[in-house]
């Protein structure tokens, strides 16, 4: 999932918006942040919304916010690619 846009909620965690490529994310899953030069870091989804909903697996085509707790505002850009293991 390419990532559109990057945003702080401030007692919850980090989310990115974007929409999923190819096959499918869930809650819980480990998830890679990947950017030209620079090694992939690991994460886990803490949880997706899409259109305002909490969801629990998003899939091909869905606009969604990924939730990842622990990962700071400036490890991961907009244009950055978030790949499934």
């Amino acid at each position: 999932m390419p990532v559109a846009d990057v945003f702080v909620i401030a007692g919850r965690g980090t989310v990115v918006t974007g929409r999923v490529e190819a096959g499918a994310v869930t809650v819980g899953a480990q998830v890679t942040i990947e950017r030209a030069g620079r090694p992939p870091l690991a994460v886990e989804i803490a949880a997706i919304e899409m259109f305002r909903k909490m969801i629990g697996r998003a899939g091909a085509g869905d606009s969604v916010g990924l939730l990842f707790r622990g990962l700071a505002r400036t490890e991961i850009v907009a244009g950055d690619v978030v790949r499934t293991l």
